[in-house]
């Protein structure tokens, strides 16, 4: 196999030989207080050594066993491990003094090297600019050849092109042009090709000369922003200057310009590498492979793939990842796979790029599911993780479209066992959705219970779940007593923006027939605030609750709601919170409830309005129930008084019927004489005689006949009582309208 060409090699200065340093410390030698202990000066050589008393003695000791030598840290990382783990004081910088009164070549490079590796180039500045400014140090070029590059390295590009063009000058070191080659590639990858360009035609004027390396490092910069005419000028210009290209130049200039699309200019660049007398090799067929690849023309890549081999170069792993990909990319799974089949024959390495180009050829065709699950266990005996980790949701959804549930829960928990794989959300859904389409309900919760003890959904780059993915399974929680469990999913759900309407709703009928109301109330009001939708029967549902609870405030709470949504109830339900109010003592409520129910059009329940109106007036509401009368008159629904003033008469509540009597009398309702006969009765049994006089003065208005030993009676009353006008106003109206005719045919006695 051919090895791959490294396009940009990063030359860093090896250090030959430590010079002599002052013995390492180890990390225990450091106190609290970061003071050194002063060591004990060491026996003269042949002098013997002081034996403490009741100590071994040499013979004995020599017999011991010996301990074994404590390995010393070398003194770079000691001071490495102190930077790494305290903040940057002038305690620290003491400390490190006293360690290593002053700091050497060596050990400076050995903590920027050390603090670069493990990726905290901060670390690797700041102790470089302690070691010039404070520590004496002065730096040479291989201190910013191992210092610049690691700044690069983590993006930290203004600290490293002021390292080059303002601090090394100042120490008269000029950069080399590996240093420079490094600072321009990281302006590449940050995508800040212009400032690439600035530097490279910036080192003539520092004075150094521009070889195919700063030249591979420019060109990379421009074409990875695909600036390929700019590519061209500067090939260009490395001809017109006498630079001969090497490899890694046409190598990059193919992938740049097969990067933009510009595949004649790429296949040109490739014809002149053969002029030039530069052999390519496997890299540079792979990269003109890719390139006919992203341009969508196989033909030619597949040209290309062939050409390989007579050329003699070995058609490697990389190879065939692109010629899969390809395949897989032009839906031609078949040529994809015989290239797969030809891998294993050749024993060339299968890799996670090799699995991750076949899979999605393989997933999302039904037919070869079968091979993508020998695929996915071939990946898992070899213990590779696909970079592309949506193949295992393409082959669930595969599968679970052809019927195959089990296969996709066991694809499911495979997944599961790949090193860094987070299953997708939006798989977990495919799954709870296509298990309750197919009756398995129980395994769908179980596969909720996994995504929910992961928090998967508490991600905030996770996906939002489809609602057809939810709803199946939260409407199973919800009518199988496990309603919190649905509501605790949900509450994830809603965290990420969720407003369903079908959701709520379950979640409101669960609680409710649970027999848990005011979590679904509160349920209600999260729907209100958000202005969700409501359904009736949920509301129903939860008034019901809280009658079966015997809870009617809260059950006429709930009603009050329902009417607020736009919802009307139905006049059982109206009839049941009437009756749970009214059984319950609190009549009041209960006729409010009978005047929105009335309000509202609905007349089937006029028994119970009836028993709501007596009550009232029972309770002496006369002004209250008058208006409930009247409110019925005005929809239709004339109540009985005759049988409601009776009724009062009969519990000796005079004076509310008199008022009500007053009422029927001044609207000229249509009760019978006979029936203000009894009030009138009442009221004259009860010394009642102002009130008496004033009801029969109305009565002979509306042309009701009186009798007339009744009224003389009256006016007997009204004089012994003082009332002498009120007694010849009646007289004179009795005289007056002596000749008139009933109303109705009715006489009214006045019983004595």
């Amino acid at each position: 196999m051919a090895r791959r060409h490294l396009a940009y090699p990063l030359h860093l200065p090896l250090l030959s030989r430590k010079p002599l340093a002052p013995a390492p410390l180890s990390r225990r030698t450091l106190c609290a207080s970061s003071t050194l202990d002063t060591p004990s000066p060491a026996p003269a050589a042949g002098a013997p050594a002081e034996t403490p008393e009741g100590a071994a003695t040499s013979t004995e000791a020599a017999a011991a066993p010996a301990n074994p030598p404590r390995r010393e840290e070398p003194l770079h990382e000691t001071v490495l491990h102190m930077i790494r783990r305290r903040q940057w004081t002038t305690r620290l910088e003491n400390s490190i003094r006293l360690l290593s009164p002053t700091l050497d070549a060596p050990l400076v490079h050995g903590v920027i090297s050390g603090a670069a590796a493990a990726g905290r180039a901060d670390l690797a500045l700041q102790f470089f600019r302690f070691a010039y400014r404070r520590a004496g140090f002065r730096p040479e070029r291989d201190t910013f050849a191992l210092l610049v590059p690691a700044l690069a390295s983590r993006r930290m590009l203004n600290h490293a092109r002021c390292l080059v063009l303002d601090t090394m000058p100042s120490f008269s070191i000029a950069p080399d042009e590996a240093t420079l080659a490094a600072l321009i590639a990281a302006y590449g990858k940050a995508a800040i090709p212009q400032e690439a360009v600035k530097l490279f035609r910036m080192m003539p004027d520092l004075g150094i000369p521009r070889t195919a390396h700063s030249y591979n490092a420019v060109l990379k910069a421009i074409l990875c922003r695909g600036r390929e005419a700019m590519a061209r000028r500067i090939y260009n210009a490395m001809i017109a200057e006498g630079v001969a290209p090497d490899l890694s130049t046409y190598n990059t200039l193919i992938w740049g310009f097969g990067l933009c699309k510009k595949m004649d200019t790429a296949v040109r660049v490739f014809g002149d590498m053969k002029a030039h007398g530069v052999t390519p090799d496997a890299t540079t067929y792979n990269t003109l492979l890719n390139a006919w690849v992203r341009a969508g023309d196989l033909e030619s890549a597949r040209k290309v793939f062939d050409e390989m081999t007579g050329e003699g170069i070995e058609r490697n792993s990389v190879s065939y990842n692109v010629m899969i990909k390809g395949y897989v990319e032009a839906k031609k799974v078949e040529e994809a796979v015989a290239l797969f089949t030809e891998m294993g024959e050749k024993g060339l390495r299968l890799s996670e790029k090799t699995f991750a180009a076949l899979m999605p050829g393989l997933c999302d065709d039904q037919e070869r599911v079968a091979e993508a699950r020998k695929a996915v266990d071939d990946m898992a005996e070899r213990r590779l993780t696909p970079k592309d980790k949506s193949v295992f949701m393409r082959l669930v959804t595969t599968l679970c479209r052809a019927g195959d549930l089990n296969g996709a829960l066991e694809v499911h928990r495979k997944s599961g066992q790949f090193k860094h794989v987070l299953v997708d959300p939006r798989q977990y859904g495919v799954l709870m959705e296509s298990l309750c389409a197919g009756g398995k309900c129980d395994s769908a919760v179980e596969v909720l219970d996994e995504l929910m003890e992961k928090g998967t959904l508490l991600s905030p780059k996770s996906p939002v779940l489809e609602a057809s993915a939810y709803n199946p399974v939260i409407e199973y929680l919800c009518n199988n007593g496990s309603t919190t469990k649905a509501a605790t999913f949900f509450r994830q759900l809603m965290k990420k923006g969720v407003d369903d309407k079908a959701a709520f709703n379950s979640l409101i009928r669960g609680h409710a027939k649970e027999g848990v109301p005011e979590a679904a109330q509160e349920i209600l009001a999260i729907m209100t605030r958000r202005e969700v939708p409501t359904d009736p029967e949920s509301h129903t549902l939860l008034v019901d609750s809280f009658l079966k609870k015997n809870e009617p405030t809260d059950a006429k709470t709930a009603l009050d709601g329902m009417m607020q949504q736009g919802h009307l109830p139905s006049p059982a339900l109206f009839k049941s919170v009437m009756e749970a109010l009214f059984n319950d003592g609190r009549v009041q409520t209960a006729s409010r409830v009978m005047k929105s129910m009335i309000e509202k059009g609905v007349t089937e329940n006029m028994d119970m309005a009836h028993k709501i109106l007596e009550a009232l007036f029972m309770r002496g509401h006369v002004e209250e129930g008058i208006g409930r009368v009247n409110l019925m008159v005005e929809n239709g629904c004339m109540p009985d008084l005759d049988k409601l003033l009776v009724g009062l008469c009969e519990n000796d509540r005079v004076m509310e019927a008199q008022k009500l009597a007053d009422f029927a009398l001044d609207r000229d309702f249509d009760v019978s004489f006979s029936t203000y006969d009894r009030v009138l009765e009442a009221l004259y049994t009860e010394e009642k005689t102002l009130p008496a006089y004033s009801m029969l003065c109305k009565i002979k208005n509306k042309g009701g006949v009186v009798n007339q030993k009744g009224c003389d009676a009256l006016m007997e009353s009204l004089k012994s009582e003082g009332y002498s006008k009120q007694a010849d106003i009646l007289s004179r109206i009795l005289t007056e309208n002596a000749p008139s005719t009933p109303k109705r045919g009715k006489r009214v006695a006045m019983g004595a």
